[in-house]
């Protein structure tokens, strides 16, 4: 019994040193070393935009309103013969509605009579004046006997004096009876243009439309009552042509040095998501708007819309074409975001100029534009503009790096950048080619050890190989 005892703790002891000896082989082979994430480089197209949401708008509209206080009595016909109403397309000077007319009426008529008035008032005095005149040429004669005369015992000084005094009067009169005309004709004028003022307030009851066009808008009813007085009330809006339409898209101001009229432009709008629209930047507004301390400026795209798809005022989700390539080498941007810890790299590149010195929470590599913005317009010829005239400079290339496995290491490739989409950019670079491999992160295997280690029991666990996924270390595609 003793001997069995002695026996089975050797075997026991034995075993044991051997799972040990078997955990430290397994972990020395397999503990350290990297796995990596790796992606393709492939060749194809690539349309670089600038993405916004925009308001689909009329290209011109025209705001109807009423420049008298009335109720309204009825509205105007539209070409079908239907009551004006949202939709009706109406033709320039055509009936829109009608105002209550009594008061404005009752003015005009007030005006008339007074213009009538004034009229008779100016006959009278231009009547007068020739009964002044007439005054005038008497007491003129007997002026002029009397000064034949003289004072002398045929005719008293007093009678002389008195027959001048006449005359002198007389001479006043006819002065006073003109003024009298003009000041009649100056009534009439007055009285007229109280009249005209009060006519035009009559016709402004009856409101036609200005323009040729498709009422978007229809803001009173029947029996409703406006009052204008500083602010003209609006009644109508007026879109003079839904044929030809614009998108009012914001755009922040990071992207808006990529904006620039007769740029071609797609959107979609939500009613037709399957459907793309196609139009051009007309202007960039400058006055800005400032929210929450982003500033943004509305862009003009002019589109045409001959279906009459487009409807005022529907959302759109509107793509700026900044650039593109075509048949290029593309690699996604993680790619070019990721950069390995300097122990990752192979020692040969560690002093490199081609091994930037950073560590892998700093992001992005050696000459990568801090953000995809800077990148999404970059030409993709060499990174400069083409003709180079115009006293313009050249764009500086962007450089940025790629890094390739290299057994447990990975070395760099620099690389060119052209344009991107926000999840592929175009890469040049020597030696790089279609299928090439190129690392994206890398795998930590410390987080599976255990469960991956055969001389650990698998307590609770299915034996064979599991679905966990394993822990990334770095940026991902």
């Amino acid at each position: 019994m003793r001997g069995s005892s002695r026996l089975i703790t050797t075997a026991a002891v034995v075993l044991a040193l051997a799972g040990a000896a078997g955990v430290w082989f397994w972990q020395s082979h397999h503990a350290n070393k990297p796995m990596w994430h790796t992606s393709k480089v492939r060749k194809g197209d690539l349309t670089a935009t600038i993405t916004a949401t925009g308001t689909v708008e009329p290209e011109e509209v025209v705001d109807v309103g009423a420049q008298v206080s009335g109720q309204f009595l009825e509205f105007g016909k539209d070409r079908n013969g239907k009551s004006i109403d949202y939709g009706s397309i109406v033709e320039s000077n055509m009936l829109l509605a009608k105002i209550d007319t009594a008061l404005f009426r009752a003015a005009v008529d007030l005006d008339n009579a007074v213009v009538a008035s004034d009229e008779a008032g100016e006959a009278q005095a231009a009547a007068n004046v020739e009964q002044m005149l007439a005054k005038e040429a008497e007491a003129e004669a007997d002026w002029n006997r009397a000064q034949k005369l003289g004072p002398s015992e045929a005719l008293a000084p007093t009678t002389y004096d008195s027959y001048k005094a006449t005359y002198e009067i007389a001479k006043a009169n006819v002065h006073m009876a003109r003024a009298a005309v003009d000041s009649a004709k100056a009534a009439t004028q007055q009285a007229k243009a109280t009249l005209a003022r009060d006519q035009k307030n009559l016709d402004y009851c009856t409101i036609l439309s200005p323009v040729k066009g498709v009422i978007i808008d229809r803001r009173v009813n029947i029996g409703e009552t406006v009052a204008s007085s500083l602010n003209t009330p609006s009644l109508f809006l007026i879109a003079k042509d839904l044929t030809r339409i614009q998108v009012w898209a914001s755009v922040n101001e990071a992207d808006i040095g990529s904006i620039h009229p007769g740029q071609e432009v797609t959107f979609t709008v939500d009613a037709f998501p399957n459907r793309v629209f196609h139009g051009a930047v007309n202007k960039v507004r400058l006055n800005a708007t400032m929210n929450q301390n982003v500033v943004t400026y509305t862009v003009e795209v002019n589109t045409l819309n001959t279906d009459g798809r487009l409807l005022p005022y529907l959302t759109a989700n509107v793509n700026f074409l900044a650039g593109g390539a075509t048949n290029a080498l593309l690699v996604l941007n993680s790619a070019l975001r990721w950069h390995p810890q300097k122990d990752l790299i192979a020692p040969e590149f560690r002093q490199s100029g081609n091994a930037p010195a950073r560590t892998a929470d700093e992001g992005g590599a050696s000459g990568t534009p801090d953000t995809p913005a800077e990148r999404r317009a970059a030409p993709s010829n060499g990174g400069r503009e083409g003709g180079g005239g115009g006293g313009q400079e050249a764009v500086p290339v962007q450089m940025g790096t790629l890094w390739l496995a290299a057994g447990n290491f990975v070395r760099p490739l620099p690389v060119k950048l052209g344009v991107t989409d926000g999840t592929w950019t175009e890469v040049q670079g020597e030696g790089l080619d279609k299928g090439a491999t190129v690392v994206t992160g890398i795998v930590s295997v410390e987080a599976g050890a255990d469960e991956a280690n055969p001389f650990v029991p698998q307590i609770g666990q299915r034996r064979g190989p599991t679905n966990a996924m394993p822990t990334r270390r770095g940026n991902g595609p």
